[in-house]
């Protein structure tokens, strides 16, 4: 179908990796006034060929949408946008009046979790411990593709990415929500995303759970410590800036 009337998207979720954006992709593909993107994981705005030559060919990011005449947003969800260092300019190049959404997750859980995403998709045949104690070296011979794989810390890391976000796009235009409130309490979270987006409340809502993946062992204390150590400054600084708590993470 032709991408009607030459409408841009109007929002992406953005981030993080690991941290709901499936669930979140889901509910909101079922709600009557938004088109989701054909996929999750469109990768237009990390993508380097892309961009390669100047101002990219937006068609090919338009024909993932096929919008209906009841929808009022057409929207995406690319977790890699938060943290591909490119991704936010180009963002706003394309639409300046964009929103983005942003899930936050513990960070140990998430890192334990994508290393276990990599095992299972046979691209990591090193120990989490391994892995993470040899990321720095690793992602530096990553370069430049900046880590795709092997990032289990770095992404944990998001005041960092969420000032790359807010150097583009102003506060009121970017919201950030802890992954597991949208896990523990999705009504409200949800009904957080809706007046974000301008859209009516949903009717109802049936908890998802996807894109989970079994563990074959569990993260050791060893391990929770040596990331503690790393993410606990990081998270206080994100506490300071977000005025939130976030005593539950680093657990």
């Amino acid at each position: 179908m032709l991408f009607q009337n030459r409408r841009t998207v109007d929002f992406v979720i953005c981030g993080t990796q690991k941290g709901g954006t499936t669930a979140l992709h889901a509910y909101l593909r079922g709600h009557p006034e938004v088109c989701m993107a054909d996929r999750k994981g469109v990768h237009f705005f990390d993508n380097e060929e892309y961009f390669s030559q100047g101002k990219p060919d937006y068609s090919k990011y338009h024909a993932w949408f096929s919008p209906g005449k009841s929808h009022k947003l057409l929207g995406e969800a690319t977790p890699i946008y938060m943290y591909w260092n490119e991704s936010p300019r180009r963002i706003w190049e394309y639409n300046p009046n964009m929103k983005l959404i942003v899930l936050l997750r513990d960070p140990i859980k998430r890192s334990y979790s994508h290393w276990n995403m990599q095992r299972l998709k046979n691209v990591e045949n090193l120990s989490f411990w391994e892995a993470i104690k040899n990321e720095k070296e690793r992602c530096r011979k990553a370069l430049p593709q900046q880590h795709r794989r092997y990032s289990y810390i770095d992404r944990g890391l998001y005041l960092e990415q969420l000032r790359r976000l807010w150097a583009y796009f102003t506060k009121d235009r970017v919201l950030v929500i802890k992954s597991e409130d949208l896990k523990q309490n999705p009504g409200e979270t949800l009904s957080r995303v809706c007046n974000f987006l301008g859209i009516g409340q949903f009717k109802s809502i049936v908890p998802k759970n996807l894109n989970s993946r079994p563990y074959l062992s569990s993260i050791t204390k060893m391990e929770k410590d040596y990331l503690r150590s790393i993410f606990e400054p990081e998270t206080k600084k994100l506490e300071i800036e977000l005025n939130w708590d976030y005593s539950d993470w680093l657990g």
